[in-house]
């Protein structure tokens, strides 16, 4: 089955990086400038595309009405190596990168959509590693992104203290789903890593603190592309429902 709607791709020369990035912009076939649309902001974009099938699901839950006017916007990284410098807490990269997604993808979409100029209306997503970045980004800028959806995200004590010390974590709106096979993960630099353990930790913090928090185990779930597409439905009907 073919897109129905239009993939249309901005380059940014980002000040931040010192390199230009690509984003991928995906408007719904019945996109309009007499609209205005929810963005949803994709790390791993390009994953998203090709394994979360995500244009396609778009179309149909578009067609269908069971989401909202929403653009998809995906950005790449370069290899696994870069990818862990921007999307890591601790990685070289990672406050330029954020600052990027702040200062320079924001005001770009906010001028060539016709979009909601509000943090509600601006999701961050990802999974794994980008579902940790999108976290952590929106802990940091809650104007600015007020949903996150975190696929699986590595949680270590960085992000533990992260929300510990949040200020206004209640102006975020979080979808957060890890599965339940998710004990012994492949990871670039750190070999095998229990990922369920600490995102239950993660889980209780949230909702301790009274976050406004979708939570969900998938059931055998594993760390990979074939979990978390299958989750693609709810994650879009949950966040960006009409």
């Amino acid at each position: 089955m073919g897109r129905k709607g239009t993939m249309i791709e901005k380059e940014i020369k980002s000040d931040y990086l010192h390199e230009t990035m690509t984003l991928k912009l995906y408007q719904p076939e019945s996109f309009s400038p007499l609209y205005k649309y929810h963005i949803c902001i994709m790390q791993d974009g390009d994953d998203y595309y090709q394994m979360g099938r995500i244009a396609t699901l778009s179309d149909r839950l578009h067609d269908s009405e069971e989401i909202t006017n929403t653009v998809l916007v995906g950005i790449h990284y370069q290899n696994r190596y870069d990818r862990k410098e921007k999307y890591h807490p601790s990685g070289e990269q990672n406050a330029a990168y954020i600052k990027f997604l702040v200062n320079e993808v924001v005001p770009l979409l906010d001028r060539e959509l016709p979009t909601y100029h509000m943090g509600k209306s601006r999701a961050l997503m990802g999974d794994s590693l980008a579902g940790t970045l999108a976290f952590m980004t929106a802990l940091k800028y809650p104007n600015t992104f007020g949903k996150v959806i975190m696929q699986s995200p590595l949680v270590d004590e960085e992000v533990l203290d992260a929300v510990e010390n949040a200020k206004d974590i209640y102006s975020i709106d979080i979808y957060h789903t890890i599965g339940t096979e998710e004990t012994a993960v492949d990871t670039t630099d750190d070999g095998k890593v229990d990922f369920l353990t600490p995102n239950r930790q993660l889980k209780k913090l949230l909702q301790e603190k009274g976050a406004c928090y979708t939570y969900h185990e998938l059931e055998e779930g594993q760390h990979t592309w074939k979990y978390w597409q299958k989750d693609m439905k709810r994650v879009l009907t949950s966040m960006f429902g009409g």
